[in-house]
């Protein structure tokens, strides 16, 4: 594929790379961007091997990810994999359902501000691992509690950033708009709205990992499955590497939920144009 020339105000032609060219940067902007964690992987790899570290506690990279292959190989991992997700996607869910709409309305209209505000206040400092026990206690240690710990935990980032979203339009914005003679509705979707979802998404991406950790502790205490169980059951057990396998995909997950977090806000936000590179 050819490539384009363009000429500089000095006078000298600058070659721009083609397609097959920008491929190639691209392949090696992310290996500089993972250069540090291909070599952590060799530090733990290697410092187990030549016994800088008790390998008793600390097996080589290799040996986990083997035990991570046999776990998935067995359906052990699975089993663990899919109730953890479960809970922790329904109990987002459930979040971002109630969280969502009541953070428009408080941030729209200032009676419900007024009337909500001391409510909201008083929990939103209350962390959830804290109240684990009472909704045990309310809930059973079923899956219900399991689902109920991490919809309180998402509910509050998802609220306050909804919140700080819908206050913190533009006002230039909606002065505009009414001169335009919007309506009230016609003026939240068409600009309020659409400015507040990079910030409503910053709250997401917040319960999203939040999800997560929540819900791993959750199953560490009070779960016949899930792999927060299965790390607590593996180090109970010595099996050392399953646990470190255990431990890896709870990372990938949370990975896997924010890159598909990203993905949908770029998706939401293309209205926002990001300038070019002169």
């Amino acid at each position: 594929m050819a490539s384009i020339q363009k000429t500089e105000s000095i006078g000298k032609p600058v070659t721009i790379p083609s397609r097959l060219g920008w491929n190639r940067f691209s392949l090696l902007g992310a290996l500089k961007k993972s250069i540090v964690i291909v070599l952590f992987l060799l530090l733990w790899e290697f410092s187990s091997r030549i016994n800088l570290v008790d390998r008793l506690f600390l097996p080589p990279f290799s040996d986990v990810m083997q035990a991570w292959w046999n776990m998935m190989v067995s359906g052990e991992l699975w089993y663990h994999f899919e109730s953890s997700i479960f809970r922790s996607v329904f109990g987002f869910s459930l979040a971002l359902l109630t969280a969502i709409p009541l953070g428009l309305l408080v941030g729209w209209y200032p009676l419900a501000r007024d009337l909500l505000q001391p409510f909201l206040e008083l929990f939103r400092n209350t962390a959830a691992l804290a109240l684990l026990p009472v909704f045990i206690l309310i809930l059973g240690i079923g899956e219900v509690s399991k689902v109920a710990i991490v919809t309180f935990a998402c509910f509050w980032p998802v609220l306050l950033n909804t919140i700080s979203a819908v206050r913190d339009v533009d006002p230039l914005l909606i002065k505009s708009a009414r001169s335009m003679n919007l309506g009230s509705f016609k003026l939240f979707c068409s600009v309020i709205l659409p400015a507040s979802i990079p910030t409503i998404f910053t709250g997401i991406r917040m319960a999203g990992t939040g999800a997560i950790l929540v819900l791993i502790a959750a199953e560490m205490v009070g779960a016949k499955a899930g792999l927060g169980y299965y790390i607590t059951y593996a180090q109970y057990n010595f099996l050392i590497s399953e646990m470190y396998a255990g431990i890896l995909t709870i990372s990938l997950l949370g990975l896997l939920i924010n890159y598909g977090l990203v993905s949908i806000e770029r998706r939401l936000s293309r209205w926002k144009q990001e300038p070019n590179p002169q």
